[in-house]
């Protein structure tokens, strides 16, 4: 049973240091990032099977950030795990250093460089194949922004994957709604997104993507065979934790002020204080 306590402690930590590693770096992108926190430490520490100490081993659950450029919260989480030390998290984006502003298979803990958008399921329809031909029972997940689905790849990959009938690719789809150039909708719209998966094969599953219940819930959901592989549509907030942050395509790819910092700090800090 998850702790889902300590699951809302991990993902307001896990806010608080994207919000001073974006602020100390001057960029990154801190909207994204915050919407899909809540899934991200849902997975790392509920659902997943991993081992900080042997990053290697080859019984792991496959993870990959198809929206490469939301990597903050992923940093912040594998090094709370141990995969690196915290205090390189103040090294982001800083010379020589390894934690640049997409994920890179240099730090451990990241299965795959990732960051040109539309490549992340490609590649984990080819890591669920090999599972599959190596006779491995390990899991592979997928995290897709919503607005990245507009990339033709997405649903070549999504061919692919019904067509080996990898069950063991679990697709997740930020569903915040909102990308750089505004509305999903306006630029590319998705919807029916449900009927769009399952048009191509695929097993549907739809989720409060801030719910930690709702997400322990319908990740425990996924059978271990059915002949299908997963999405879970997960419906998030852009900017989720900060109040001026939060619906806002502004805050997509954009450094607070010294003054904005102070303030979203203050309304983490305080959330923090009542858990």
């Amino acid at each position: 049973m998850a702790d889902l306590g300590l699951l809302t402690k991990k993902a307001l930590q896990t806010r608080i240091a994207i919000l001073k590693m974006i602020y100390q770096a001057k960029g990154g992108h801190i909207g994204g990032a915050f919407s899909c926190t809540d899934i991200l430490v849902t997975l790392y520490y509920a659902v997943m099977r991993i081992d900080p100490h042997n990053p290697r081993w080859e019984g792991r659950d496959r993870f990959v950030l198809s929206k490469g450029h939301s990597v903050e919260g992923l940093y912040a989480i594998l090094a709370d795990l141990g995969f690196f030390p915290k205090e390189e998290l103040d090294s982001y984006r800083g010379f020589h250093s390894r934690l640049i502003g997409h994920p890179t298979n240099r730090v451990p803990g990241i299965e795959v460089n990732t960051g040109a958008l539309g490549h992340g399921l490609s590649v984990g329809v080819g890591m669920a194949l090999a599972g599959k031909m190596d006779g491995k029972d390990y899991k592979v997940y997928v995290l897709m922004g919503d607005g990245e689905l507009a990339e033709g790849s997405v649903w070549e990959a999504a061919m692919a994957g019904s067509h080996y009938k990898l069950d063991n690719l679990i697709g997740i789809v930020d569903r915040n709604r909102l990308q750089i150039g505004g509305s999903t909708e306006d630029v590319m719209a998705l919807e029916d997104l449900r009927a769009k998966w399952q048009a191509f094969g695929w097993e549907v599953l739809e989720c409060g993507g801030h719910d930690f219940q709702n997400l322990v819930e319908t990740f425990g959901k996924i059978p271990a065979v059915s002949g299908k592989p997963h999405v879970v549509i997960a419906n998030t907030v852009k900017g989720k934790g900060v109040s001026f942050m939060e619906h806002q395509a502004g805050w997509h790819h954009r450094v607070p002020n010294e003054e904005e910092y102070a303030q979203a700090l203050q309304e983490l800090e305080h959330m923090m204080g009542a858990v």
